[in-house]
C-alpha cells in the first residue's frame, strides 16, 4: 500500500529540480523501481504533462535525481570539510557528518540494490570513487603510506556499506543513541591513525 499523495507547497508550475527531488524522496521511500510519472504527478499535485515538460522519460528523470544527490553529498558532505586543515580532525569530522545522515544512506542503499540498472550504476560507480579516493587521500595526508592509505580507505568504506546493510537491508535491531555514539567513536579510533 502505498502513502497518501502529498501536494507541495509550490509555485503554479514545477521546475525540473521538483521533479528530480520527488523522484528521490521515492526512491528513499520505496527505491529505484518505484520511480514512475504517474504516481510522481499525483505526489505532486500535477498532471503527467507537466513532466514531458521537463523530461523525455524516466531515465532523465532518474538522470535528474542522481544528480541532484551526487551535487548534495558534494556539496553537504566533502564541501563543509574543505575548511579543516588537519587531516586527521577532518576524518573525524567526516565520520560524525556521516554518522548522523540519515536519508542519504536510504538512498545509498537503494541504490545499492539496483546496481543492475544502466543509470544508476555510473553514478554509483564515480560517488564510490571520489569517496574511496577523498578517504585514501586524508589518510595520506595523516601519515600513512601510499598502500597503507588505500587499504585504510578500502576498510572505513566497507566498513560503513556493511554497516548500511545491517541496518537497512538485513534491518539488524537500531542502536540506542548512546550505543551508537559508543560504536562511532570505536570506528574512529581504530580507523583514524594517532596524533
Amino acid at each position: 500500500m502505498t502513502a497518501p499523495a502529498r501536494k507541495l507547497d509550490r509555485p503554479s508550475r514545477l521546475s525540473a529540480d521538483d521533479w528530480a527531488q520527488a523522484a528521490l524522496d521515492l526512491v528513499a521511500e520505496q527505491g529505484v523501481a518505484a520511480v514512475a510519472v504517474e504516481p510522481l504527478a499525483r505526489r505532486l499535485g500535477v498532471t503527467k504533462g507537466s513532466f514531458y515538460w521537463h523530461f523525455p522519460s524516466r531515465d532523465a528523470l532518474l538522470h535528474a535525481a542522481l544528480e541532484r544527490w551526487e551535487a548534495f553529498e558534494q556539496e553537504a558532505v566533502f564541501g563543509k570539510l574543505e575548511a579543516v586543515s588537519d587531516p586527521r580532525e577532518r576524518l573525524r569530522a567526516l565520520f560524525r557528518l556521516v554518522a548522523h545522515e540519515v536519508k542519504p544512506h536510504v538512498i545509498y542503499s537503494e541504490l545499492l540494490k539496483a546496481l543492475d540498472h544502466p543509470v544508476v550504476k555510473p553514478v554509483m560507480e564515480r560517488v564510490s570513487k571520489r569517496r574511496l579516493d577523498y578517504l585514501a587521500a586524508s589518510f595520506r595526508q595523516a601519515g600513512l603510506s601510499r598502500t597503507d592509505a588505500q587499504h585504510r580507505a578500502r576498510l572505513t568504506y566497507a566498513a560503513y556499506v556493511g554497516f548500511l546493510q545491517l541496518s537497512l537491508q538485513l534491518q539488524q535491531p537500531r542502536l540506542h543513541h548512546d550505543e551508537f555514539e559508543a560504536y562511532v567513536e570505536h570506528v574512529m579510533a581504530t580507523l583514524i591513525p594517532g596524533g
